[in-house]
């Protein structure tokens, strides 16, 4: 007897993954090959040739991967005071879970990853649904780009540039001067959404009355829609209600981007990138280099943010350094930075999966797309 269970009409009729997603995917290897184009057009090669890698100090490259599991850590720890006025979750799933998506983040296009992480860790049945969790991961970003934008900001005030600055970078149609106005650009953009955010959690009912005030005219279900994804949002600055949760945070935060920050400045001074008269990168300059390529992969991009994360690097050193630094050595830098930060987040993730299978949830047929359910009450 056949025992086999015919699929119903619903599940034939819904698509995968990569279908509903085909339009992001073609786009983003457009965008890849232009990036890509516009770098080899430049003279700048994805794979510099050896004679850039002569100055290099080998013991760095390891010194650096290090570096990169402080910053790891930090980086998936700390979701715990964001989640903590939901759920406790215990830090070997933050960690497995985090390194996980990290890397979908990473190899997805246009961060459709930042969703894997809520979907792994909701528990169904619970206060810890898609929608809380991925309101604490949009707080954790808005929070994220106001410091690093911040950080940017300060470099590119008090850190001296070249004279005179380049009018481009590296031989790309990217003004120095534009990318500078770029940087305290993204300072007003997420300074801007954090207080939003932070208007929908400490006002909601005031800021719920603007948005069908505005978005009323054109479509009252539209503005109830947009006010309560807004709401939904907002709740994940449940933290700043508990005092030693939102110094927990801050206070790690702070140790994830010092260490990144640290990480950078090790591996550039041991790939020799120095300026004109021979002194080597400064800690401001590392500021600097980490705040543009951070504010630069924050936006949505092409899978590995390939082309993206270079474009970040030379923008930062086209302001610091001079151009045979930037294409020589320079270019050993971006590649290492990119190619060992890329092995250790795939790795981190194969790691996570073996210690704890359970971490990962079949993603096959899961919807990878902003959030729909309640919270449960």
């Amino acid at each position: 007897m056949d025992l086999a269970v015919s699929p119903s009409p619903a599940n034939e009729e819904q698509p995968g993954f990569f279908r509903r997603n085909l339009n992001k995917l073609v786009l983003s290897a457009i965008i890849t090959a232009c990036l890509l184009w516009g770098l080899h057009k430049s003279g700048l090669k994805m794979v510099p040739g050896w004679s850039s890698f002569a100055g290099v100090s080998w013991w760095t490259v390891p010194g650096y991967a290090m570096t990169l599991v402080v910053v790891h850590y930090f980086r998936a720890v700390r979701w715990r005071f964001l989640l903590g006025g939901v759920a406790t979750v215990p830090k070997k799933r933050l960690i497995t879970v985090s390194w996980v998506s990290f890397a979908a983040i990473l190899l997805m296009p246009f961060r459709l990853g930042e969703f894997v992480r809520p979907l792994l860790i909701r528990q169904k049945g619970t206060k810890l649904t898609m929608s809380a969790a991925t309101g604490t991961v949009v707080a954790e970003r808005v929070v994220d780009g106001l410091y690093l934008s911040l950080i940017l900001a300060v470099a590119l005030f008090f850190v001296p540039t070249v004279h005179p600055l380049p009018r481009t970078v590296v031989g790309l149609d990217i003004s120095v001067a534009a990318v500078r106005g770029y940087g305290y650009f993204m300072l007003g953009v997420f300074f801007t959404a954090f207080v939003v955010i932070g208007v929908y959690y400490f006002a909601r009912s005031w800021a719920h009355k603007i948005t069908l005030a505005v978005f009323g005219i054109v479509s009252k279900p539209l503005g109830e829609r947009l006010a309560s994804m807004a709401e939904s949002l907002a709740d994940g600055l449940h933290v700043f209600s508990r005092g030693g949760d939102a110094w927990g945070f801050f206070l790690e935060t702070t140790f994830y981007w010092s260490a990144n920050v640290l990480g950078m400045w090790l591996l550039a001074w041991g790939c020799h990138i120095v300026h004109a008269d021979g002194t080597g990168i400064g800690f401001g300059e590392s500021c600097a280099l980490m705040g543009m390529l951070g504010i630069t992969i924050l936006l949505p991009g092409p899978p590995g943010m390939l082309g993206v994360f270079q474009a970040g690097i030379y923008c930062g050193m086209a302001m610091y350094f001079p151009t045979p630094i930037i294409t020589g050595p320079g270019a050993a830098y971006v590649f290492l930075l990119y190619a060992i930060q890329v092995t250790f987040q795939i790795s981190a993730a194969l790691f996570s999966m073996i210690i704890d299978p359970s971490s990962v949830r079949p993603l096959r047929d899961e919807e990878i797309g902003p959030p729909d359910d309640k919270p449960a009450t």
